[in-house]
């Protein structure tokens, strides 16, 4: 799988990709509403050894890396969790460097990427959890669609601190064409 757009190289991530990962998701004040923060490179390298190395494995995280075609550099992420047992729902999440957020590199990832899914993959409905006080990614995501279906209290455990959740969510039969 490698998508590409106007700015934007999307590929799956590999072991070489550890120390640009760990470069920017190590950040804790740009990262503070992510649930996982490496402490280390071999954190990062970690996590990469155990995301799925296919897409579209059910119960399982596939990792995209966000290239900057001019400079080679990643920028960003993006995790999708296949989830759903019967395999028609996604959970969708993006991080992107905090020297490259505002610039609209994670609308133009996850405008190709939700397409993808939808009309590539034939995914029914793709999800997203963000937590309330993370205002640019609720913008975000309404941008491109998605409706909030629910608010939960103190539902999440991250970084030892109970946090809500809010979950949004968008249908194939209401997602835009993009291409």
């Amino acid at each position: 799988m490698k998508l590409q757009t106007k700015r934007l190289i999307i590929r799956p991530i590999d072991a070489d990709d550890a120390t640009a990962l760990f470069k920017y998701r190590s950040d804790k004040e740009a990262n503070q509403y992510q649930g996982w923060i490496p402490e280390t490179i071999a954190d990062a390298e970690a996590f990469i050894a155990k995301v799925a190395k296919q897409v579209n494995v059910p119960d399982t995280w596939f990792q995209l890396v966000l290239i900057e075609p001019a400079t080679q550099q990643i920028i960003g992420d993006v995790g999708l969790h296949f989830f759903d047992s019967d395999n028609q729902q996604v959970e969708i999440g993006c991080t992107i460097d905090k020297t490259f957020q505002g610039r609209g590199f994670a609308t133009e990832a996850l405008e190709v990427v939700v397409d993808y899914l939808f009309n590539h993959l034939s995914k029914h409905r793709i999800i997203t959890s963000i937590d309330p006080a993370n205002s640019s990614s609720i913008k975000l995501v309404e941008r491109l669609g998605f409706r909030k279906e629910a608010h939960f209290v103190q539902s999440l455990l991250i970084n030892g601190q109970w946090v809500d959740d809010l979950v949004y969510a968008v249908l194939k039969k209401d997602w835009k064409t993009i291409v």
